[in-house]
């Protein structure tokens, strides 16, 4: 019997739409450091799905198509998801990103949940927070500032 998830498959996986799933692949590599594992071709021959990971996480992508009801959100009036990563070295992650030019929508900022998190857009808009852990808090004392 088959392994439900797959080996190397979490049981839970965002799934993102865009437009241009190959150019989506280059720039999450050359950004964000995500690594391709699969891409499969479209009758096309363009990508119609890929899926990518970084260190234990796995990511998704697919094209936006009216058919399947799904858009990128550059087609879209507002952020509708955002996807949280944990990273060893948030700075580190922060410097990279910047330099490679994306579109940064928050500096690194230490968080009173206890993580030092900075958030990013993509080449679509997807919204991308990126965080490491640097202190334990209890649920009782995460309250933000001015509480």
């Amino acid at each position: 019997m088959p392994r439900n998830p797959p080996e190397g498959m979490p049981r839970v996986i965002p799934y993102l739409f865009y437009n241009d799933v190959a150019g989506a692949v280059q720039w999450l590599e050359d950004k964000f450091g995500f690594k391709k594992r699969f891409e499969m071709p479209g009758p096309d021959g363009s990508i119609m799905h890929a899926d990518m990971t970084m260190d234990d996480g796995v990511i998704m992508m697919g094209r936006a198509s009216e058919e399947a009801e799904s858009k990128s959100p550059s087609e879209l009036a507002a952020v509708h998801q955002s996807l949280y990563v944990y990273v060893a070295d948030v700075d580190a992650h922060f410097e990279h990103a910047n330099k490679a030019g994306a579109q940064i929508v928050l500096e690194p900022e230490d968080m009173f949940w206890g993580d030092r998190m900075y958030a990013a857009k993509d080449l679509e808009g997807h919204h991308w927070s990126f965080a490491q852990h640097i202190k334990d808090v209890a649920p009782e004392d995460m309250k933000p500032p001015g509480m």
